[in-house]
């Protein structure tokens, strides 16, 4: 048995872990002592991962419709039939569909995305628009580009608040904070505190102070504790001026007297980091709240300051080098359906659906989904469903036959992280301090399993395009010359701030602490706190619906410790573990309807239903909310996770382009009306 240094790849805390490996097998993942974040700790995912490795339902040939099935073919097939049939397309009407999990690949993201700039597409989409592009947006807007990012200085504040996040469960999102628990109690222990405003009384908020809020009621208790600090900025008190605590209290269910004291003491304090994320960006104005959190920031002079929010200055440049590429865009293309705005590049993962079936010049007639399962992701996952049957040609790469790919044409076997090579590029913004960490392959892939930017790099070779954004490159590819993922991030690395090289980050297999903490004081110009967009948003709160007395209940969406959106619920060691998935409500709203703990309910929407669904009646629960975790519902190619029933939450919310937020395109998954029969 040999033992391999790594580090998971599943969420964002990326903690340090060590494969045990006999042959060509992964037989155990612990955590790994020496990693100078996560220090010894993994959560139980990274240490079930074996059995994601080794699923026997795993995809580890590529795979040929045929009839109602699959069949096993070569790749030299599977590619050069593809190609072709995309060859008898007009470049722009084929597409790209981007999982969560590609944002782990250091060279997924930038080929798939390459493949499409290639084609002079601009068909990109992501599970951003049901996560965090709305986060980007909002940076475009306040400093002037989507990748400026402020995190909390969770170990030198004296005050964390905390925005619809769970980080006990999440390790943190937008923030790569490992060991988040000890964390965020050590503030504590130094005499400061940690507020947690969320409608459920989540497994963070139970060790802390716990401010009950109403679903998608985020932008009024901002507005109102704006209002209440009394900005300085002429334009901002005039923005807030509208929203005081009285008025706002129908909206947010906070007594203004919170109001006031939780804004007094955020302003009062010595230091104060601000933290929100998918509870706060979910909603129907999630751009606005993203704003207003770092407005917080400014007002109460916790900007680029020690202990407040602070901004990276990671090894590799990403923000500069996309800047000075054109790739960090915001609102530089307008959406075909819907008009809009670009978000790196990228458009809301809801219009797929009514982009395939709206024709028209650029209508969207092939697609790639790789690492994704936008069918119970995205909003009316059946609607997505049913225009996949108008596309000329679906593929998916993936490592199963999920809700998506069972519908696709081929299903290409992709590695798992443990069989590729890797850096945390896309989150060394957001670590809780300067680092970085290289690792090798652990393993050998599987089957024929392949790199995703491999498998987009022989198919664009076929079809005689570059994947590449970035024009130089694209110019060297005409000349005969193709760069790897490993090339561009020594090139990233010699020219960023730290002046890395591939051999100093490979001979530290735990990683490199580059520093103790972040510097501050680089922020480059003042933050905008008034731009048009951000005015316009305020102003339609006024225009916001008063609820419908039908349908009384809010439903908001939760993650759950052993479980990652749609892709671990076939992993038996975690769910052994599981009750399966319940709908939690207050006992006051489930006495209401005559329903107990553990019975079958009904929950139905505006736009659709999901029945069968047990319920766990807990005052976790703001009384008139109710939460269901989403990834569930399967009806794949696993056999695991289709035993494990359970229903799609996202059937019951709207894929209307006229449902989505507008400055970012973000789905509507929290605070939608719903009411819950037995």
């Amino acid at each position: 048995m040999a033992e391999r240094v790594t580090y998971c790849r599943i969420c964002e805390a990326n903690c340090g872990m060590v494969a045990t490996v006999e042959g060509d097998r992964v037989v155990q993942m612990r955590p790994d002592r020496d990693h100078p974040l996560s220090e010894g700790y993994a959560c139980p995912k990274g240490i079930a991962f074996p059995a994601v490795q080794h699923d026997p339902d795993r995809v580890t040939h590529p795979l040929r419709r045929r009839g109602d099935g699959f069949e096993r073919v070569s790749w030299e097939e599977a590619l050069s039939d593809i190609a072709a049939r995309l060859g008898a397309l007009p470049k722009e009407s084929i597409g790209w569909y981007l999982g969560n999990p590609a944002a782990w690949s250091f060279g997924h993201a930038a080929w798939a995305r390459g493949f499409v700039d290639g084609l002079g597409s601009q068909h990109f989409y992501s599970s951003g628009s049901q996560d965090v592009n709305n986060r980007f947006a909002a940076s475009a807007l306040m400093y002037g580009t989507p990748l400026r990012i402020p995190i909390p200085d969770v170990e030198r504040t004296d005050f964390l608040l905390v925005v619809g996040a769970n980080p006990f469960v999440s390790n943190g999102s937008v923030f790569s904070v490992p060991r988040v628990r000890d964390r965020m109690h050590d503030v504590v222990a130094r005499g400061g505190r940690v507020v947690v405003v969320d409608p459920r009384r989540t497994e963070t908020a139970r060790n802390f102070e716990h401010v009950a809020l109403l679903p998608d009621g985020d932008a009024w208790l901002l507005l109102s504790m704006l209002h209440a600090i009394g900005p300085s900025d002429p334009g901002l008190a005039s923005l807030v001026a509208p929203f005081t605590p009285e008025s706002t209290a129908a909206r947010t269910g906070v007594e203004p007297g919170v109001v006031r004291a939780l804004a007094r003491d955020l302003a009062a304090a010595p230091s104060a980091a601000i933290y929100g994320r998918t509870g706060s960006c979910l909603g129907s104005h999630g751009t606005l709240v993203a704003f207003l959190l770092d407005a917080l920031a400014v007002v109460t002079g916790n900007l680029d300051r020690p202990g407040g929010s602070v901004f990276a200055e990671p090894a590799v440049d990403l923000d500069g080098t996309m800047q000075r590429f054109g790739l960090a865009s915001y609102a530089t293309r307008r959406s075909r359906v819907g008009g809009f705005p670009d978000v790196l590049g990228q458009f809301p993962a809801t219009l797929m659906a009514p982009e395939i079936e709206t024709p028209g010049p650029g209508q969207l007639r092939a697609l790639f989904v790789s690492a994704g399962n936008p069918v119970l992701s995205v909003p009316d996952g059946r609607a997505l469903e049913r225009a996949f049957g108008s596309l000329d040609l679906l593929v998916s790469i993936d490592l199963y036959v999920n809700e998506t790919a069972r519908h696709a044409d081929y299903v290409l076997p992709a590695t798992t992280f443990l069989e590729r090579e890797d850096v945390p590029v896309a989150f060394l913004p957001f670590f809780v301090k300067p680092f970085i960490q290289w690792t090798d392959a652990v393993v050998a892939p599987r089957g024929e399993a392949r790199e995703e930017w491999r498998i987009i790099d022989d198919l664009a070779r076929r079809m005689g395009i570059a994947p590449y954004s970035v024009g130089p490159l694209r110019w060297l590819a005409r000349a005969g010359v193709r760069v790897s993922p490993q090339r561009m991030l020594s090139l990233g690395l010699l020219g960023g701030p730290r002046r890395l090289t591939m051999s100093r980050l490979r001979a530290a297999p735990h990683g490199l602490l580059l520093d103790e903490h972040h510097a501050t004081g680089g922020l480059r110009e003042p933050p905008r706190l008034t731009p048009p967009e951000i005015v316009r948003e305020v102003e339609s709160l006024a225009a916001a619906p008063a609820p419908d007395p039908a349908l009384p209940l809010r439903l908001i969406g939760m993650r759950e410790l052993r479980s990652h959106n749609s892709w671990m619920h076939n992993v038996d060691k975690l769910m052994r573990a599981r009750e399966g998935q319940r709908l939690r409500m207050h006992p006051a709203d489930a006495e209401a309807r005559g329903v107990a703990d553990g019975d079958l309910v009904q929950v139905r929407s505006a736009t659709g239903e999901v029945g069968g669904v047990p319920v766990f009646v807990t005052d976790d629960m703001t009384p008139g909310v109710v939460a269901l975790p989403h990834g569930w519902g399967h009806r794949g190619g696993w056999r695991r996770a289709n035993a494990a029933g359970g229903v799609n939450v996202n059937e019951l919310t709207s894929a209307a382009p006229e449902s989505l937020e507008r400055l970012a395109g973000m789905s509507k998954l929290n605070g939608v009306a719903v009411e819950v029969e037995a």
